[in-house]
């Protein structure tokens, strides 16, 4: 199948596919005589997983150790687990940075007042090298 059957049938959009393909989550199918890629159900069943695996947060790098598993008739659920729990507490620590964000910027608000006056003590804030410890480098 084409391209854009795939994307269809997965969901992801022509764009996704290839950069999937370009990553390497996916092996490049063969080609037409005219150049055009030749998805089999095989990619298909592969990048409906990939998208799967992308809806709940996993990176590139965990996906490709998940399809990896995947293809293992001989792994061990705890290999599968291990890779899960990690991805867990990724998102923990990413909730935690996302609330004292989300704290921050509630302070921030509640001292500006909103009115014609120029000054604003979010830009203020801003400008200052630290905010309470937080920098935005803190999301990476």
């Amino acid at each position: 199948m084409n391209i854009s059957d795939v994307a269809r049938r997965t969901g992801l959009s022509n764009k996704m596919v290839r950069h999937y393909e370009s990553v390497g989550l996916i092996q490049s199918p063969p080609r037409s005589a005219a150049g055009y890629r030749q998805y089999s159900q095989r990619n298909v069943d592969e990048l409906a997983f990939i998208a799967h695996a992308r809806t709940l947060g996993f990176s590139i790098a965990q996906i490709g150790d998940l399809l990896s598993l995947r293809q293992d008739p001989h792994r061990a659920s705890r290999e599968v687990k291990a890779v899960a729990q990690q991805h867990l507490q990724e998102l923990d620590a990413r909730m935690q940075q996302l609330k004292h964000m989300k704290s921050l910027l509630a302070e921030m608000i509640s001292q500006c007042p909103g009115d014609d006056d120029p000054h604003c003590a979010i830009l203020q804030r801003l400008e200052t090298s630290d905010s309470n410890g937080f920098t935005g480098d803190n999301l990476s």
